[in-house]
């Protein structure tokens, strides 16, 4: 996957990579829920239950991305090189750590 790029540049508003831990914990709170709700119910009643909502168990807020947000590329790229021309002053330089730090943001 060295080679795939984003094709639109919307990004997580945090400098977590991933929500997986946090999808984890929610799932299991959700199993233990269903299971202790399943379990009080009489097997008459089990027709008409219906499971537990995501929103009673955690909220999306808590996790570790709060959102998403559209970064255009020619933000990107002011921002690139203003990053690149604080670390050094040489022209060649200046290019490719911009090159880089594009190619690190648009990668998946």
């Amino acid at each position: 996957m060295s080679r795939s790029t984003r094709k639109t540049p919307i990004y997580g508003m945090t400098n977590c990579k991933s929500e997986k831990q946090d999808k984890k914990i929610w799932h299991s709170r959700w199993r233990c829920h269903e299971r202790v709700a399943i379990g009080q119910i009489s097997l008459s009643e089990l027709d008409s239950y219906q499971t537990i909502l995501k929103n009673q168990i955690s909220s999306t807020w808590d996790m570790g991305k709060d959102g998403r947000q559209y970064w255009t590329h020619e933000s990107q790229n002011r921002i690139a090189n203003m990053l690149a021309t604080r670390l050094t002053k040489s022209p060649g330089e200046i290019k490719k750590i911009k090159e880089r730090l594009l190619h690190k943001w648009n990668s998946k």
